[in-house]
């Protein structure tokens, strides 16, 4: 046992180039930016060696079918060969930001599960917004509690209708698996 872990924490060794074979049948070269025995994950960065760009892989290292110390590289974590492009970053963290936003927006506050049920099928078809407890579909129609089609008001007879139809289906469609259960 003792060997076999020496023989892990050479390979395993920060800055040490790897060729892997996954049990998945991937396979790819990495170094080795971290090695974590309690969770069984290695940190590899692969990337290209014509530009900055790298990408991180976190691998559990049971998911390793081969494994082919190649050569020691560069010390990965050396600040002066690290690259970050923060603009790339800040507008990830961003579109992160705006994503989770509208995200959170879909969700009613003060509504049945029901009622989300229900708000999650129109938003499938077409553009939908909470006001308060009320549905509110493409800023015509209205869908009031208890969200069934004679709760629908507003906007025009086509699009009323089509919000019927939706609200008749999801409702059908709810029935039937609460009845499966």
């Amino acid at each position: 046992m003792a060997a076999i872990e020496a023989n892990i924490n050479e390979e395993f060794a920060i800055g040490s180039v790897l060729s892997i074979k996954t049990t998945l049948g991937e396979e790819f070269e990495g170094q080795v930016v971290a090695f974590d025995r309690l969770s069984n994950i290695l940190v590899l960065q692969e990337g290209s060696k014509s530009g900055p760009r790298r990408n991180i892989r976190l691998l559990k290292a049971n998911y390793i079918k081969e494994l082919t110390f190649l050569r020691y590289g560069e010390d990965p974590l050396d600040p002066k060969s690290c690259y970050l492009d923060l603009n790339c970053l800040q507008a990830r963290e961003e579109s992160a930001i705006r994503q989770a936003e509208m995200d959170a927006e879909r969700i009613g506050v003060g509504v049945t599960t029901e009622a989300q049920n229900i708000f999650d099928a129109l938003f499938k078809t077409m553009p939908v917004r909470w006001d308060k407890t009320v549905i509110v579909v493409m800023d015509e129609v209205r869908v009031n509690s208890p969200y069934l089609p004679e709760c629908v008001t507003g906007g025009a007879p086509a699009l009323n209708e089509r919000v019927k139809k939706v609200l008749e289906n999801e409702r059908k469609r709810l029935q039937s698996r609460g009845a499966g259960q």
